[in-house]
């Protein structure tokens, strides 16, 4: 069989581990559902036109199986009942593409002109459907939540959904339909990347010629698979946040700069614990969010177990604006944090898509094998951020972000390229204003003051500690002063 041998004699490792994968999975559905109720749903883009093909590979390796001699050698096509959901909005060549190709191929076609739902409730009332095949991969709109094998959503007619290039990147998708050197829709040589409707689809600007002016490469140049979907119209959020402060005799602009915002840190590392390093990451970051008016609400140490750091992120994420987590990220045993962000939320960890290509342009494919496990993020709450000075995107989860740091330096650039990107979260508020008083009076002496200056001034933290048993009295005062105080000063003096 073409397609087999295509993929058999190909250097590329990666490729040939998807298609085992694959090709399993569409195995597995021969093998657990009668082949007349069976439907393949195809929609003449490159997702889909590779799943043709591994669906033709996998028959004939499922009859090869099987032992089935008298076919072994004459089966080249599938049979199967292929489902197409013709639309008006659809590009002309899409709708060429699809009859072609099912021509080409003998696919028993049934086309549906009505909305997906209805045509699925129709289709399955006329013909038992235990099964559909589907081109669904790991970062389209649809895929979370769903596995290689899924059964329908909620509310809709019942049977499984059968993913088998769940997990392909675009790369991937690329590397099948050139290596194989099957025929896809002509719009992709047009500078296309990823299609939908007429109305909302236009060719990748990515992909434009300058050497030309108006044409375009073929969406198999597109380099960065991340940018697949950069032409397809985005639709725009009017939504808009607002915050709501006490005037307590400020204005809106001083009451901006006023809002009290709030962070955790979540260190997690055995090697802490154990007195074997110091952390130092803590005490930096406590620091950089004090300078841009953030207070922190605690600093933990947790283990390296992913119930420890749930059970962490549980906690702080209903209570702190952002929560910041450094350590347990990598390939390692004890590297828990994403699983241990993902229990905390009640998701799985699953293959993304956009991760893994920053991955694969970092380290190549040295990782390569059934998967990226450095690629396996919490599913449907991941945003990367993404800035010109990361060598990769770091990681945010609602209001958790994971940092990469492994020292000092390296936190200050990832702290700046925080404040640089507005996806962080991290508005700049009025900083905290900070003073400290050394006396040599003793402690009781300097509490009664110290007492009363805390129910005067309340927006204001007034701590202290000794240097030594014997040594002075350090006095810190931290908070941010504003128009309605009398004299920040004040606070000072009362101490002298």
């Amino acid at each position: 069989m073409e397609i087999d041998a295509a993929v058999r004699a190909s250097s590329d490792a990666r490729l040939r581990t998807k298609y085992d994968n694959a090709v399993y999975v569409v195995q597995r559905a021969f093998a657990l559902y009668p082949f007349g109720e069976i439907a393949f749903s195809f929609n003449g883009g490159k997702d889909s036109t590779v799943l043709l093909h591994l669906i033709r590979a996998g028959y004939y390796l499922h009859k090869t199986s099987c032992g089935d001699e008298a076919q072994i050698n004459t089966v080249q096509n599938c049979p199967l009942r292929t489902i197409y959901f013709e639309t008006p909005c659809a590009f002309p060549e899409i709708n060429s593409f699809t009859y072609e190709t099912v021509s080409t191929y003998g696919l028993p076609l049934e086309t549906i002109r009505s909305d997906f739902k209805s045509g699925l409730e129709g289709l399955l009332k006329e013909k038992s459907t235990k099964a559909i095949f589907i081109g669904t991969r790991i970062g389209d709109p649809n895929a979370v939540g769903q596995e290689q094998f899924s059964p329908s959503s909620p509310g809709w007619p019942p049977f499984m959904r059968v993913n088998p290039i769940l997990d392909w990147s675009y790369r991937d998708v690329w590397s099948f339909l050139l290596t194989c050197k099957v025929k896809y829709c002509s719009l992709y040589d047009e500078g296309y990347t990823s299609i939908g409707s007429i109305y909302d689809t236009v060719p990748n600007a990515l992909l434009s010629d300058s050497s030309t002016g108006n044409s375009f490469r073929p969406a198999y140049m597109l380099s960065d698979g991340r940018l697949e979907r950069a032409g397809r119209a985005k639709k725009t959020s009017n939504k808009t946040e607002t915050n709501s402060v006490a005037s307590n005799g400020m204005n809106n602009a001083e009451g901006e700069q006023m809002i009290s915002r709030s962070a955790s840190v979540i260190v997690v590392g055995d090697e802490i614990l154990f007195g074997t390093v110091e952390d130092k990451f803590g005490a930096a970051l406590c620091k950089k969010l004090h300078e841009i008016g953030w207070r922190v609400s605690q600093v933990t140490v947790v283990h390296n177990e992913i119930d420890s750091v749930a059970e962490e992120v549980e906690q702080c994420k209903s209570t702190d604006d952002v929560v910041f987590i450094f350590g347990g990220l990598g390939p390692l045993h004890s590297d828990v944090s994403l699983a241990g962000v993902a229990k905390a939320f009640g998701v799985r960890l699953a293959p993304d898509e956009e991760f893994e290509e920053h991955l694969s342009q970092l380290i190549g494919n040295s990782y390569i094998g059934d998967r990226n496990e450095m690629a396996l993020l919490p599913e449907g709450i991941t945003e990367l951020l993404h800035h010109k000075m990361l060598p990769l995107p770091l990681i945010k989860c609602k209001n958790v972000i994971i940092l990469s740091a492994t020292n000092v330096d390296e936190l200050d650039m990832e702290w700046n390229c925080l404040l640089d990107t507005q996806e962080s979260g991290l508005l700049r508020t009025k900083p905290f204003v900070s003073k400290h008083l050394s006396t040599l009076l003793p402690d009781v002496k300097i509490a009664p003051v110290v007492a009363k200056l805390c129910l005067e001034f309340s927006d204001v933290y007034i701590g202290s500690h000794r240097i030594s048993r014997k040594g002075p009295l350090v006095v810190s005062l931290i908070g941010k002063p504003h128009a309605s105080w009398k004299n920040w000063y004040s606070v000072i003096w009362a101490l002298v």
